[in-house]
């Protein structure tokens, strides 16, 4: 424990380094000068990191001592470059990081056994889904750049989907255990591919279902593709079955075509990733304009505040991949790829790790999110893959995003904290009778 939560400490000062010396280079590279609030953000970085680290040694000690750091530092390489675009949307990421440190170490407080989560499947699936779909309420709903997503209570918008997907992966975790042996066994042959009774999947089938309404009704394409990828992920996860796979990709591609058949703002996404060019001063426009800034970065960068990523619309939601590589260069960008990479690793390390099946898809499918949430973003700013409207998690501006990642990865820190007990008790297990100390431990199949 002392181990771990003294890397997690030396991490965190090297998170409050960075993170001050990114501020003040913006703030030379702008005015000149050393920026006035250095003193006030100092004393907040460390503030809220230490109650972080104050949290999890106490709440879960045992835990692994990268997950918040890293989440830390891409919050705060996020935070200050919103400061260099807009000084009150900062402020207003500085109210939203308080709060998700605050539900951070809240939900920490509540969760006390990742496996409780499992008893409350069907809430968490009625509540994933009466948020997924609380946007269309005629009073509350709000549209927002042609996407209904936002539900707004008084001064107040939110995001309810950021918190479904948290809802719907537990539901999906708990459901899939209780009924992977089934689900990979198959009672029906459709052709070549042996499938379950359908009245197994007709849950699975719904979720599906509320992926499309999330499409269609919501124009939400990022959400679709989120939800339903994580479905198919973690549905081969649990049963060990490819057909799934090759099932959910034939879905995929039919959805996808009928999608863009029919749909006028699928069809222009799709355009504009073949050929943004064809109106760079219309409908390209954005994409064409974070193009120039990132190979104008070039390998190093235009150096953090002298680039000019307020020429791209909107550059602290969607692009902000975009200024931050425009002014930290390729090394920045690949920087930050390693940042998710590390938390993607961590994850699916815990994942397998454990000996609990609900635990072991759980951290899966959290894991999942977040790493396929900074793929299918970032690929839309590189042209990858279209544009979607997805946030880069802990970076982009938003309150609904950032509050749902803190409770997603405390989460994750308590599935880490119960697998490196089991493990650290195990080990300090006295041999038993006949055993050789040295003998190679059995590995746990994954289910």
């Amino acid at each position: 424990m002392t181990r771990r939560r003294t890397t997690e400490l030396g991490l965190f000062l090297l998170v409050v380094l960075i993170i001050t010396g990114a501020y003040v280079l913006v703030g030379l590279g702008q005015e000149a000068s050393l920026p006035a609030g250095i003193g006030p953000l100092l004393l907040l970085i460390m503030g809220l990191l230490l109650v972080a680290h104050v949290a999890i040694r106490r709440l879960a000690p045992q835990a692994d001592g990268t997950l918040l750091p890293v989440a830390a530092l891409l919050n705060g390489i996020g935070y200050v470059f919103i400061a260099r675009l807009d000084d009150q949307l900062a402020a207003n990421q500085a109210v939203w990081t308080l709060l998700g440190i605050g539900v951070f170490a809240a939900t920490l407080a509540i969760v006390r056994d990742a496996a409780d989560l499992s008893r409350y499947m069907w809430t968490f699936a009625l509540a994933g889904l009466g948020l997924l779909l609380l946007p269309l309420l005629p009073v509350i709903g709000l549209t927002i750049n042609t996407a209904r997503l936002w539900i707004q209570v008084g001064p107040v918008n939110f995001q309810p989907g950021e918190l479904a997907k948290i809802a719907l992966t537990i539901f999906l975790a708990a459901y899939l255990v209780e009924n992977r042996e089934v689900l990979a066994m198959g009672n029906h042959r459709l052709g070549p591919i042996q499938i379950p009774d359908l009245r197994h999947l007709a849950p699975v089938v719904v979720a599906w279902a509320g992926s499309l309404v999330v499409m269609i009704a919501e124009r939400d394409l990022g959400s679709s593709l989120l939800l339903f990828a994580t479905f198919i992920v973690m549905l081969w996860v649990a049963t060990s079955r490819v057909a799934y796979v090759v099932v959910g990709a034939a879905l995929f591609a039919v959805g996808a075509f009928v999608s863009w058949s029919l749909f006028d703002h699928v069809q222009l996404r799709v355009d504009i990733w073949l050929d943004p060019w064809q109106d760079p001063f219309g409908d390209g426009f954005q994409l064409v304009q974070s193009t120039f800034g990132m190979a104008g970065g070039g390998l190093f960068g235009t150096g953090p505040g002298q680039g000019r990523p307020d020429l791209i619309p909107l550059p602290e939601t969607d692009f902000i991949f975009a200024a931050i590589t425009e002014e930290l260069g390729l090394l920045g960008g690949t920087a930050l790829l390693a940042a998710y990479l590390l938390i993607v690793g961590t994850g699916l390390r815990t994942a397998v790790r454990s000996t609990d099946p609900f635990s072991t898809l759980l951290a899966t499918g959290l894991t999942f999110v977040v790493g396929f949430q900074a793929f299918v973003i970032i690929g839309g700013v590189l042209r990858l893959v279209p544009l979607t409207g997805i946030t880069l998690p802990f970076v982009s501006y938003g309150g609904s995003s950032l509050v749902a990642n803190y409770i997603l990865l405390a989460i994750l820190v308590r599935i880490s904290d119960q697998v490196n007990r089991r493990a650290d008790a195990a080990a300090a297990a006295p041999a038993g009778p006949g055993s050789s100390e040295g003998a190679p431990r059995p590995r746990v199949p994954v289910p």
